[in-house]
């Protein structure tokens, strides 16, 4: 009998799956996370894994490097990745980490069965200090967040993006005695700047929250100032990406070809934390994540200070806009549109009651449609979700390079009779470097 090891976070998924297999004669185990997958895989030695791409703790990426290193104790072994997001560089990065075959849920038992019998022509794509830093007491008191980089893509300076910025992302927020910084874009050299002003060479230390590291949401960290103070204590904190960790990837931005500076040359103290959980704290600040559709491993952050909370979503395509589209294709059976609209509906959960939520809202309707897959919003699913979640205030951001100022204040004019054309009061703002937001909780009536 052959026999098959389920990874995946999700219990009802593992549930119905581990049945429907069992009944077409094969042995089935379940792991419910990628470090518990691979000790099963190593212990039991099964004929095939099917691996959920997007868990806590160890992601799919990892789970297929681990194994295939093993690939000694682990002959034959097929790997089958499982997720909800159809992106093609998900499905190129799955290969190149070692998968055989990679499905898009939702997915079906005979389809796995077909893969594992080889009735599927899909194959792989080939492998290939001295002083303390400075104590709560001492940062500016009342909690607060600044915008740094509010643009998506690339930078984008000149006259017609004065008001609202060209800087790619990065927001500061100052909560409890906490400065944690929100992605490295290009917005950060100004908080840098900010920061060495501020501080006038005193120690700092300083958290540095990564949603995921394409290059613009880490290419203004090699010109932070405060990475080059010696007394500075930076920890940098996310989610490992497919190929390399955190430390590698800003490292390779820094090497001697693209950069005079290397990362290990940097006098500060900078830490390395590769997140294994999805809810953790910065101090009091307590910290929840979610996986987001966007390529690669991309998270959205919710920070719940004492004065209120945050959501922090820069790159995010609503599922069900983009699987069940006309022009997306694949699969847009019942089976889909009911898994779309319960993943949508996590993330609303995820924002429930948030009192600042900063989201993807890069096209409108029309630009989306020559825009399908690439991983961003429209600001009509954003204001919808917002509405959702009851959010009290909503930023549009990561704004897109080919939007001037003028344009982006005619989608924010929109967005605003959009929610108001459905009863709500919601404050809707485009986010704009420099503007800055207090955190003071809505007291009850």
């Amino acid at each position: 009998m052959k026999s098959a090891l389920l990874i995946d976070d999700d219990p009802i998924v593992r549930k119905v799956l581990s049945k429907a297999l069992a009944a077409s004669g094969l042995s089935v185990r379940e792991a419910k996370d990628g470090e518990e997958g691979i000790q099963a895989a190593l212990q039991h030695r099964p004929d095939a894994v099917i691996c959920d791409l997007l868990m806590p703790r160890c992601n799919g990426f990892q789970v297929c490097r681990a194994l295939r290193e093993k690939s000694a104790e682990l002959p034959g072994l097929k790997i089958i990745v499982t997720t909800h997001r159809g992106f093609a560089t998900d499905r190129l990065n799955a290969f190149e980490s070692g998968a055989d075959h990679y499905l898009v849920k939702p997915i079906l038992a005979e389809e796995i069965l077909r893969l594992l019998e080889g009735k599927d022509t899909e194959k792989a794509a080939p492998t290939g200090p001295s002083g303390a830093p400075v104590p709560a007491a001492q940062l500016r008191p009342g909690n607060l967040l600044r915008f740094w980089g509010v643009r998506g893509s690339i930078p984008t300076p000149g006259p017609t993006t004065v008001f609202y910025g060209g800087n790619t992302t990065c927001v500061e927020v100052r909560a409890d005695g906490q400065l944690i910084v929100l992605d490295s874009g290009s917005g950060i050299r100004l908080l840098g700047n900010h920061l060495a002003a501020e501080f006038k060479g005193r120690a700092l230390e300083l958290t540095l929250l990564l949603s995921h590291t394409h290059w613009d949401h880490i290419q203004g960290f090699p010109f932070f100032a405060p990475a080059y103070v010696a007394n500075n204590l930076v920890r940098i904190v996310g989610y490992e990406g497919y190929r390399k960790g955190l430390e590698n990837t800003l490292a390779m931005q820094m090497e001697s070809t693209y950069f005079p500076v290397g990362l290990r040359q940097l006098p500060s103290s900078i830490i390395f934390s590769e997140q294994k959980e999805m809810d953790f704290h910065i101090g009091p600040v307590r910290i929840r994540s979610v996986f987001v559709n966007h390529p690669g491993v991309t998270v959205g952050y919710r920070l719940d200070t004492t004065t209120g909370s945050i959501a922090f979503l820069p790159d995010h395509e609503s599922y069900a806009r983009m699987r069940l589209h006309p022009r997306a294709g694949g699969e847009q059976g019942q089976g889909t549109l009911d898994y779309c609209r319960a993943e949508d509906q996590k993330l609303v959960e995820f924002l429930r009651g948030v009192d600042v939520l900063i989201l993807d809202s890069q096209y409108d309707e029309a630009e989306y449609e020559t825009h399908i897959g690439w991983g961003h919003s429209c600001y009509e699913d954003s204001v919808a979700t917002a509405l959702a979640a009851g959010v009290k205030q909503l930023f549009l951001f990561h704004h897109d390079p080919q939007h001037d100022d003028a344009r982006i204040s005619h989608l924010v004019a929109h967005a605003r009779d959009l929610a108001s054309s459905h009863g709500s009061s919601m404050t809707i703002e485009a986010a704009r470097e420099g503007l800055e937001v207090s955190l003071l909780k809505t007291k009850p009536n």
